[in-house]
């Protein structure tokens, strides 16, 4: 039997399966295909915020970091001497807690300068200015000034003086004291500040002897005193106050003023010495208790050291009658006469002037712009015109003296 033709018969099956098992090749894709792959593979990954890609082989460069650009310091604004914010005390430049309070007339208390029997002063670091002058014997005194914020202990309080009119007017103030010179000065008194200086101890708590009744034990309230006055009919609202000028930025120039010491005579000296970390100038003084020797002086009512952001020794000419009578003419002065402001380690020849007897003394730089005070407390000494001047390093000395 011939089988030639089933062998046949199965190898060709065999060929035709193993054809159908192989792949067809591969159809070229067109240009329009292919974009229409990119377009769907971007929108995927666009729509969808969890699709992973995983990393390559070649490691991702860490971002740079981009320095931001320092902050550019905001500049101080000068305040004055025309016009000043709301709540701003036209005498020191910062705002006060209570602003009623600019709402009055100033108040001033005479304050003495000896410390017999252990008795420093108080209330004066609560003072918004204070005037230093000579009284005559080598000796000096104190008027206080009280605006943006008040005491109930101030003193030793003690008798008023001609300047103190001159003060009482130009910043249209009220004056405490314990006293004065019928004859020589409270008619002069008069022609400036008539009705508004109280000459008494017992007016309590305004000006009050405390119980001891001697020389040193009469201390003053300035809101108790402030509010007698307008009780009796000297009140004002509102007084214009402007003609100071302040920024917390130093004006260019200046020469070194680390320290000044004030001396009036023998008996009569004190040293203001600035301290940077409050920025402020503190005061030392002698202390006839222990042979003159210099120390710190002290509030009483806060136990801390007196200081000031603005020291101002000015020129005034002085015309002595007594010993222990002068008249120191602060009104009238339109011209200008010379002063001397330390503020921030820095001190600056610069020129006063008091253009009008009810506006604040004015103080003015080298071109005649208004001068800028450092915001805060000042303390002022009333100098005469021919009182010397030493100059060592940043260490001033003046040394006052009557032409």
């Amino acid at each position: 039997m011939k089988k030639t033709p089933g062998i046949l018969l199965v190898l060709l099956t065999a060929t035709l399966l193993m054809s159908a098992c192989v792949a067809p090749a591969p159809r070229a894709l067109t240009d329009a295909e292919r974009t229409a792959i990119a377009g769907t593979v971007t929108a995927v990954f666009s729509t969808n915020s969890t699709v992973k890609v995983l990393p390559s082989d070649t490691p991702t460069p860490a971002p740079t970091e981009t320095s931001l650009p320092e902050p550019t310091p905001t500049p101080a604004v000068p305040v004055g001497p025309d016009s000043y914010p709301e709540g701003v005390n036209p005498l020191t430049g910062l705002e006060v807690e209570d602003p009623e309070l600019l709402n009055r007339r100033p108040v001033i208390m005479k304050i003495s300068n000896h410390q017999i029997n252990y008795q420093p002063q108080s209330g004066l670091s609560s003072a918004d200015l204070i005037f230093e002058y000579y009284i005559g014997w080598g000796a000096n005194r104190f008027a206080a000034l009280y605006y943006g914020q008040d005491s109930d202990r101030i003193g030793p309080v003690r008798s008023i003086r001609r300047v103190d009119g001159h003060l009482g007017s130009l910043y249209q103030a009220v004056v405490g004291s314990t006293g004065g010179d019928g004859n020589d000065v409270l008619p002069y008194l008069y022609n400036y500040i008539p009705g508004r200086y109280f000459l008494d101890k017992y007016l309590c708590p305004g000006v009050c002897d405390d119980g001891r009744n001697v020389v040193y034990s009469v201390f003053g309230d300035s809101s108790a005193l402030s509010q007698y006055f307008i009780n009796q009919g000297y009140g004002l609202d509102n007084p214009d106050l402007s003609g100071m000028a302040f920024s917390a930025s130093p004006p260019k120039g200046g020469a070194a003023g680390a320290s000044a010491w004030i001396t009036f005579g023998a008996g009569e000296g004190s040293e203001f010495v600035y301290d940077e970390a409050s920025g402020k100038y503190q005061r030392f003084a002698m202390d006839e208790t222990t042979s003159n020797v210099y120390g710190p002086s002290i509030d009483q009512n806060t136990g801390e050291q007196l200081a000031f952001s603005n020291l101002i020794i000015i020129n005034v000419p002085y015309t002595e009658y007594k010993t222990t009578l002068h008249s120191i003419d602060l009104i009238g002065n339109t011209n200008g006469l010379p002063a001397t402001v330390f503020r921030d380690g820095k001190a600056y020849e610069i020129t006063w002037k008091a253009p009008s007897s009810t506006k604040p003394i004015q103080f003015f730089d080298g071109v005649g712009s208004p001068f800028l005070l450092k915001p805060g407390n000042s303390w002022i000494v009333l100098l005469g015109t021919s009182s010397l001047v030493n100059i060592e390093g940043g260490e001033w000395s003046f040394t006052f003296s009557i032409p």
